[in-house]
C-alpha cells in the first residue's frame, strides 16, 4: 500500500498533476458510491424510520435477510447513514491483508467501536460489517471501492473505503490507512441481531445508545 497522501484533487502530495488519475479516482468513487446505493435502494426505501423516530433517535430494525454476499445496503440512524456490508470471503481475507499498513489494526481507540466489535472484523459476525458512513476526518461520505488493485489507489490495494473529499482510505472493517487525513477507524455503532434476518442499530444488550 502506498503511503503517499491524495490531495483534495486526487493527485499525489509533492508531485505534479495527472488529469487522468484525478478523473479515474473520481469517476472510481463516484461508480462505486452509486453502485452500493443503487444495490441498496429496493430494501432501504421500506426500511426508512418514521420522523418521530429519527426525531428520537430511536434504534432502528432493518431486515437484512435480502442482502447478498458483496451487496451494501444504507439505512438512517440519528440522521446519519449507517453501512451494512455483507462480506465475501474475499473481503475477510483482505482484513489480514491491510493490517500492516493500517494506523489502528487493533481498534484500541475505545470511542469507536462497542467491546464487542474490538476484533479483527470490527463486528459480532464476521461476514456483517455495521459502521456510521461518516469519514473520521471532516465528516464527509465515503465511497466504495471494492475492486482489489483499483488503478486509482495502487496495485496494493486491498479493497475498501475511499473518502474522495481528501483521500482516507479504509479497509473492509472500516479500519483508517496509516498516513491519511482521518484520525481514527470509522465508527461501528450498537447493534445487535434480533434473529438471523433482522438487525437492531441502535442498541444492544446493554441497552439504547
Amino acid at each position: 500500500m502506498s503511503s503517499n497522501n491524495l490531495s483534495p484533487a486526487g493527485c499525489s502530495v509533492g508531485a505534479p498533476c495527472n488529469p487522468s488519475r484525478r478523473s479515474l479516482l473520481i469517476a472510481t468513487a463516484g461508480a462505486g458510491g452509486a453502485l452500493a446505493v443503487g444495490a441498496a435502494v429496493p430494501f432501504v426505501a421500506s426500511l426508512t424510520p418514521s420522523e418521530r423516530a429519527k426525531a428520537a433517535g430511536a434504534p432502528v430494525e432493518v431486515d437484512i435477510d435480502k442482502l447478498a454476499p458483496g451487496e451494501m445496503m444504507v439505512v438512517e440512524w440519528r440522521g446519519k447513514p449507517v453501512w451494512i456490508l455483507r462480506r465475501t470471503p474475499e473481503m475477510l481475507a483482505a482484513l489480514a491483508k491491510a493490517e500492516p499498513n493500517l494506523a489502528d489494526p487493533g481498534s484500541k481507540v475505545d470511542a469507536q467501536q462497542p467491546e464487542y466489535a474490538r476484533n479483527a472484523h470490527r463486528s459480532l459476525k464476521p461476514e456483517l460489517f455495521v459502521a456510521v458512513g461518516i469519514c473520521t476526518h471532516l465528516g464527509c461520505s465515503p465511497s466504495s471501492a471494492f475492486q482489489a488493485g483499483n488503478p486509482a489507489l495502487g496495485a496494493d490495494w486491498p479493497g475498501g473505503f475511499l473518502c474522495p473529499c481528501h483521500g482516507s482510505t479504509f479497509d473492509f472493517a472500516g479500519r483508517v490507512f496509516k498516513s491519511k487525513p482521518a484520525p481514527t477507524n470509522l465508527e461501528v455503532p450498537p447493534h445487535k441481531y434480533l434473529s438471523d434476518a433482522r438487525l437492531l442499530i441502535g442498541a444492544d444488550d446493554t441497552g439504547a445508545a
